[in-house]
């Protein structure tokens, strides 16, 4: 699944799976859509306390740690989305499941982020958490333009598709990160990754780990860059399908805060097509007093 705001150990499984005509009689389905409506709610109102409220504790600590990262005031920052939460309203609910402490429910339909351009048919994936009452733990929203026979199974009320283990809530409570910051980082530093064929762990200072999976992205790197000396791991896999030729580019940049200013990767591991892939390895880059005076 994609990501779009965002991601449990009790015996008890109980699964609610119901397609729409009976979704309606399905309390959970109130529930959960007055725990969305409220958080979205203080979302668009940019109502901090409510948020508080409305999120689970893991979401709340994973976005302030993101937020101090990259150098941002909280919790200004929790509402600069670069799209609205989208309303439920004119969406079709295809399953709610229940399971433990954690819950998921599922929808279809034309889901409007308020961007502009004609929204087209997608599911979307929201997930909530059990902690002194149900509090909204992220969404995920994924894209059937690729899937067009999926597409068309759910138009025509076929949700099969959504009864598999990765549209399952985990039941299990989930974990606060590891680190949790009270304020800004020194320094902003960012992972980017090139991996198509493989998957790519990268962990800096021991603290901000990024899992990265056949793609290209660039991720903050969570507790930033320190003073002195900060180190770098990695471990890459092949993953099906890949043919174990392909370029890989790893590399960790510091961030400027001072206008026009961008500085070399700091730390850099590249691969041509075709080269020999290191499964490991480690390596150290220095913020000096020189480097720390081109940041900020």
């Amino acid at each position: 699944m994609n990501a779009l705001f965002r991601h449990p150990p009790l015996a008890l499984l109980l699964f609610v799976a119901l397609a729409s005509p009976l979704a309606a009689q399905n309390p959970m389905q109130q529930t959960l859509e007055q725990v969305y409506a409220q958080w979205r709610q203080a979302m668009v109102k940019k109502d901090a306390r409510r948020w508080s409220q409305t999120t689970s504790t893991r979401r709340q600590v994973e976005i302030r740690n993101r937020i101090f990262s990259e150098r941002k005031p909280f919790p200004a920052a929790v509402f600069a989305l670069p799209a609205a939460p989208p309303d439920l309203r004119g969406l079709t609910p295809a399953r709610f499941k229940v399971r433990g402490p954690t819950a998921k429910a599922v929808y279809f339909g034309r889901i409007d982020f308020g961007v502009g351009g004609a929204p087209t048919d997608n599911l979307l994936v929201l997930s909530f958490v059990q902690e002194d009452g149900w509090k909204y733990d992220g969404a995920d929203f994924i894209n059937l333009m690729v899937l067009p026979e999926v597409r068309a199974a759910l138009a025509k009320g076929d949700y099969s598709v959504v009864d598999k283990a990765e549209f399952d809530p985990s039941g299990a409570p989930p974990t606060r990160p590891a680190i949790q910051l009270t304020g800004p980082v020194p320094y902003i530093a960012k992972v980017y990754c090139y991996c198509p064929g493989r998957e790519v762990t990268v962990q800096v200072n021991r603290r901000s780990r990024h899992t990265v999976a056949n793609t290209k992205t660039a991720e903050v790197v969570i507790g930033g860059a320190n003073p002195g000396e900060n180190q770098v791991e990695f471990t890459v896999k092949d993953l099906p399908g890949g043919t174990g030729q392909e370029p890989l580019a790893i590399r960790v940049y510091l961030m400027s805060e001072k206008p026009g200013v961008r500085l070399p990767a700091v730390f850099e591991y590249l691969v041509p097509e075709g080269g020999t892939v290191r499964r490991a390895g480690q390596d150290t880059f220095t913020l000096d007093a020189a480097v720390a005076s081109q940041l900020r």
